[in-house]
């Protein structure tokens, strides 16, 4: 048996607007929208992707799924998703190789410092 990962859901008060906003910060394409959902991929024929749905319920606690993304530059890439509309979530502890951000409707991913060889 094998399974192929096809997409995470992804539950929003505001599906086309936050997808369209991951779209952009990961420089992803639309592959599926309407008035109420959305999917972006990397590539139109690429998995995984992410399917942003309608939910009635507003964001209650931290994420217990959540992405890290490693980029070349973290202090660039940090600056150039705060400039999208992210947040910081948290500050910078000693030794922490990682920065927290939230998206606009406050789900959490990281960014990750460069790799230690």
């Amino acid at each position: 048996m094998a399974l192929e990962w096809e997409q995470i859901i992804v539950d929003s008060a505001d599906p086309v607007a936050l997808g369209r906003w991951w779209a952009e910060a990961l420089g992803w394409v639309v592959v599926d929208e309407s008035e109420e959902i959305i999917e972006i991929r990397p590539e139109p024929d690429q998995m995984p992707g992410l399917l942003f749905v309608p939910v009635p319920e507003g964001k209650t606690s931290k994420n217990r799924l959540h992405p890290d993304f490693r980029p070349d530059d973290q202090e660039a890439e940090v600056a150039r998703l705060l400039s999208l509309g992210a947040r910081r979530a948290d500050t910078v502890q000693d030794e922490q190789h990682w920065v927290t951000l939230l998206d606009p409707e406050g789900n959490e991913f990281c960014v990750l410092s460069e790799r230690k060889s």
